[in-house]
């Protein structure tokens, strides 16, 4: 995986030239230049486009902290005393976002912290639950058997690509049928998601996140008349006790479809590059396919797309990883430098399905603590059950091109690839 002897990205940095978070280096192959950074120091000073500089993270045992520790919320308006400026909004500014918008994130579950967010997500927990999840599985199966059939008449020349024609469809279908969104209008939410998942900014990224919004608030609308079973209808249910209010609810439809398409897009196909690439675990797997939930946990650690984590705000003043964080800075978490620091994982660069995790200090990629990723087990259950029909319906997969030819997306946030061709 990534780019071998790539030149390793300059750390020696004055405090007000912080690291480029959208350097080139970085964003190809974050496993390994992030790598040179946690080697040289736990924290360093860094930056994104249009927000505040920050505190950047990377070594495991910090980041679980700042994940994890009350020293530390993901609520830039929690610190007592100090005026913090949100970093998240600043970035999605700095991107074009269009004013008023903001608060849109601002009623966000990924955005909430303390009791506030303990309400948003009780309301939305239940329906993914392990067991709710599990209940989804033959639907899921159906959806990739579906896609699998179709994939020989997408070929051109023998050559099929799995992110377009089986990746990207297979979870936005999944989440719009569990919020309740229309079969007609998936196209145009999956191709907003895309765009705004794909690190564009300027008036491409307002149209996009005003559109989903704009669809959002109408899909609430359409659900108050006709209420169906779905995620949306049972938020509307006036016997829940607690409601959410119309922009937390329109705020928790985009995160979810977002957060809960583009993610599971890029682990499956990560995670079949990956096997593609590393034949002897693909054999171990073909050999046992009871390891494919192992293989998928350990596919999140090893490749896993999420780059980094949203910024944790110091409540007071805090050493963290060696270094003072003041009341009010911004920790970022590098979850991919986390998964593989060697403090906690035995030879971390290598793929190994087989391999036992630690049980008190488990791979970051769905992030720790209060904010735990929301749709894990979802994300996890879908790439297992797109993984194992894949692999079962065509034995000789194999990519259509070297590994260091495949073309990877330029969004710091995530990496993932923008096309994974194979021959079937």
């Amino acid at each position: 995986m990534g780019v071998p002897d790539m030149p390793e990205p300059d750390t020696t940095r004055a405090d007000d030239e912080p690291l480029d978070l959208a350097d080139e280096e970085l964003v190809r192959d974050p496993f390994t230049s992030f790598a040179h950074i946690r080697e040289r120091a736990s924290m360093v000073r860094g930056r994104v486009r249009g927000a505040d500089p920050m505190w950047v993270a990377t070594r495991h045992d910090d980041i679980r902290t700042a994940m994890n520790d009350p020293r530390f919320t993901i609520d830039a308006k929690a610190c007592p005393g100090a005026s913090v400026a949100h970093r998240t909004e600043q970035t999605w500014q700095g991107r074009g976002m269009r004013p008023g918008y903001e608060k849109y994130l601002r009623a966000s579950i990924f955005d909430a912290d303390g009791a506030d967010h303990r309400r948003l997500r009780g309301l939305v927990a239940a329906a993914f639950s392990p067991r709710r999840v599990a209940a989804l599985r033959p639907r899921i199966d159906a959806i990739a058997a579906e896609l699998l059939d179709g994939l020989p008449d997408r070929a051109e020349g023998g050559v099929v690509d799995l992110v377009e024609h089986f990746a990207r469809p297979l979870p936005i279908t999944v989440i719009c049928e569990l919020i309740g969104v229309p079969e007609p209008d998936r196209d145009r939410w999956r191709a907003r998601s895309a765009t705004l998942s794909a690190g564009v900014c300027g008036a491409e990224l307002g149209d996009a996140l005003g559109g989903m919004v704009g669809d959002a608030h109408v899909l609430v609308e359409h659900h108050k008349a006709h209420p169906g079973d779905d995620l949306i209808s049972d938020l509307l249910d006036p016997l829940h006790h607690d409601r959410l209010s119309t922009d937390e609810l329109v705020a928790l439809i985009v995160n979810l479809v977002v957060a809960g398409h583009i993610t599971t897009v890029n682990l499956i196909a990560n995670g079949t590059e990956a096997l593609l690439a590393h034949p002897d675990q693909l054999a171990l797997l073909r050999a046992d396919p009871t390891l494919m939930p192992h293989a998928v946990d350990e596919l999140m650690r090893y490749c896993g797309p999420v780059v980094r984590a949203l910024p944790r705000y110091a409540t007071r003043d805090v050493t963290l990883g060696g270094t003072e964080v003041r009341t009010g800075e911004a920790v970022l978490p590098i979850v991919s430098a986390a998964n593989r620091d060697p403090a906690v994982f035995t030879d971390p660069d290598r793929l190994d399905i087989t391999r036992t995790r630690h049980s008190r200090e488990p791979h970051l990629g769905f992030g720790h603590g209060a904010h735990r990723c929301l749709g894990a087990h979802l994300a996890q259950e879908e790439t297992v059950g797109a993984l194992t029909a894949l692999f079962d319906r065509f034995p000789d997969l194999r990519l259509a091109v070297e590994p260091e030819r495949l073309r990877r997306g330029t969004n710091p946030v995530n990496w993932h690839l923008k096309a994974l061709p194979v021959r079937l």
